[in-house]
């Protein structure tokens, strides 16, 4: 289990904002839940507005990219870019401040760390079930 702090949060946002501060964005559009955080944070730094929902030409912005499914079904809609704080794969066409193993799992600083290992075991328990 991988704790991030805020200060690695942080320092994602300047590194995010930093990528896209030259570019012509619409806003920000953080993805509910994860995505929330760093949307808000981005918005901020960058002086764009946060989006309640995504719109052409947007930054969309999310925590981690794992499966996949989140982002590819906002990208299969939307002419925008996608940046996230962490992921798991090397990024194709989203950016990404950090690359980690599949394996690792992440606890953000938003959440509740007690929560965190219960999801991580029942998630462990779910995958030794199907192999």
């Amino acid at each position: 289990m991988r704790n991030l702090t805020w200060q690695q949060f942080d320092s994602a946002v300047k590194i995010i904002a930093s990528r896209y501060v030259s570019d012509s964005l619409t806003g920000v559009y953080g993805v509910p839940r994860g995505g929330l955080c760093l949307g808000v944070a981005l918005s901020h730094e960058l002086g764009l507005p946060l989006l309640q929902d995504c719109k052409p030409g947007c930054l969309v912005v999310d925590d981690v990219y794992e499966t996949g499914k989140t982002l590819q079904a906002i990208r299969n809609q939307m002419d925008a870019r996608f940046v996230v704080w962490v992921t798991k794969c090397s990024p194709d066409w989203w950016g990404a401040v950090i690359t980690m193993p599949n394996d690792e799992w992440l606890v953000f600083p938003w959440e509740n760390v007690d929560f965190a290992q219960e999801d991580e075991r029942r998630y462990q328990a779910s995958r030794s079930s199907t192999n």
